[in-house]
């Protein structure tokens, strides 16, 4: 059938009661054949459809990641072909939208996957379930939908997702290049937030990244950088690429973080930076009153910062003497409170959240874990939510066993009322969907996110 005739059929509003058991008796417009669509919405962002002949009556919204701007932005129902034609075949029924802009794009971002979800039910009727899910920024979207749109979703499941929130994230990110120009570049005037327009974050980030470039060359050079790293917790191994350092070998480990520090500055730091600042209306950022001492005591790969400064005879109490007394930076309120109206979570959810994360992130460091499960917690909600991890390197690297297991476990979830998150159960789905293959998730509990920020509760006097 062609694709004309498939679209034809996938519009026809029929009433339809039951054809098989494994359709929705809710389902008003059945597609006989699989069926697939492609449109805009009205905000201008475009999406896509894809619903088998046999449809489970399970509907997976996802979210795409970020999109820099002005980067291609085609509307997106998976993470990958792989994952996506494996979802098919499984009976589900798989939608997602572009968002009408690109870029920190989560006022646009939730109410067009909404909208997408509405159109859905025009054209095919109730799903039985809904699920929303999304990768690494759009673990923040669909977390922002679930959160305050709790009567659409049955469940969500967020994959290496920035569940951490806008202002977090934002502060955070501000901590290794603040470091960085601290302690390698003090006397040069390299603006860190504040950004007039793309061409001043550029500039600023090609500036710092020479200094560090150069820093590299020398063992007191790589020690900052390693400080530096270890505030952002960005690991010793972080891509799959990379020679996997020993335990013990802190000058691998350093070489490896260099790479993600080189590429954080270009991204999120400078240039996603400023087109975040142009969405909030200045700068959401600010370290006023951040003891720099006691965040580096508490990051995941202290040690090797500590072994660095020791083999290049440098004193790290006297460089973060320094980091802390260096002029530092204060946010607009009126960025802060539209960060944390549109990207920040209250923890309070109504429905079952499963979140992944690999354990060598260099993007979203897996740390974000902690701090939605602090949210949570405050929010009253932990029972509803699980984390697993994946032993892997890198951002978002999960295999198809990984992403399908994730998938089957939170809708067991959802039909029992019961978790089955163990390594064992995880890595036993995961083997199942793809026998040929070795699944990766393991028992891990990070360590604290460096600066959560979260909606808590009336009367909570944690921030």
């Amino acid at each position: 059938m062609n694709h004309r005739h498939r679209t034809q059929t996938a519009l026809a509003v029929t009433a339809v009661l039951a054809l098989t058991t494994n359709l929705p008796a809710q389902a008003s417009a059945v597609p006989r054949d699989d069926t697939h669509l492609e449109g805009r919405l009205a905000s201008g962002a475009a999406y896509t459809m894809d619903v088998p002949a046999r449809w489970n009556g399970t509907v997976l919204l996802y979210s795409h990641g970020y999109v820099p701007s002005g980067a291609p932005n085609p509307a997106r129902n998976a993470p990958d072909q792989e994952t996506r034609g494996r979802l098919l075949e499984k009976g589900y029924a798989l939608i997602g939208s572009s968002y009408a802009t690109t870029g920190w794009a989560v006022s646009d971002a939730v109410p067009d996957q909404l909208a997408t979800l509405e159109l859905f039910a025009q054209k095919f009727g109730s799903a039985r379930r809904t699920i929303a899910w999304g990768t690494s920024y759009g673990g923040l979207v669909t977390t922002a939908i679930v959160e305050r749109h709790p009567d659409r979703i049955d469940g969500s499941l967020s994959l290496c997702g920035l569940v951490q929130g806008g202002v977090a994230n934002w502060n955070n990110t501000l901590d290794p290049v603040f470091a960085l120009k601290a302690l390698l570049a003090p006397d040069l005037d390299i603006p860190l937030t504040g950004f007039a327009d793309q061409t001043e974050a550029r500039n600023a980030a090609r500036a710092l990244t020479r200094e560090v470039a150069a820093a590299q060359q020398t063992p007191e050079g790589r020690a900052r950088i390693a400080l530096a790293a270890a505030l952002h917790n960005i690991p010793g191994y972080n891509d799959a690429a990379q020679p996997e350092p020993a335990p013990t070998d802190w000058e691998g480990q350093q070489a490896n973080q260099y790479a993600a520090v080189t590429g954080l500055l270009q991204t999120a730091a400078f240039a996603w930076r400023q087109e975040a600042e142009s969405r909030a209306g200045g700068n959401p950022s600010w370290n006023t009153n951040v003891d720099y001492a006691a965040m580096l005591r508490r990051s995941s790969v202290y040690k090797e910062v500590t072994e660095l400064y020791e083999k290049a005879g440098l004193s790290l109490r006297q460089d973060v003497t320094t980091l802390n007394r260096a002029p530092r930076i204060d946010a607009d309120p009126q960025a802060v409170a539209w960060m944390r109206r549109t990207s920040t979570f209250t923890g309070r959810l109504s429905d079952p959240q499963l979140n992944l994360h690999t354990t060598g992130d260099e993007l979203i460091p897996v740390q974000a874990e902690s701090a939605y499960r602090r949210a949570a917690t405050a929010g009253g909600s932990a029972a509803l939510l699980r984390q697993a991890y994946v032993d892997a390197p890198g951002h978002c690297t999960f295999t198809l066993g990984e992403n399908l297991a994730a998938v089957h476990t939170l809708e067991e979830r959802l039909t029992t009322g019961h978790w089955k998150t163990s390594p064992a159960d995880l890595n036993a789905h995961a083997q199942q969907e793809v026998p040929w293959t070795d699944p990766r998730f393991v028992s891990a509990r990070p360590t604290a996110y460096p600066r959560p920020y979260d909606l808590a509760p009336p009367g909570d006097t944690r921030k």
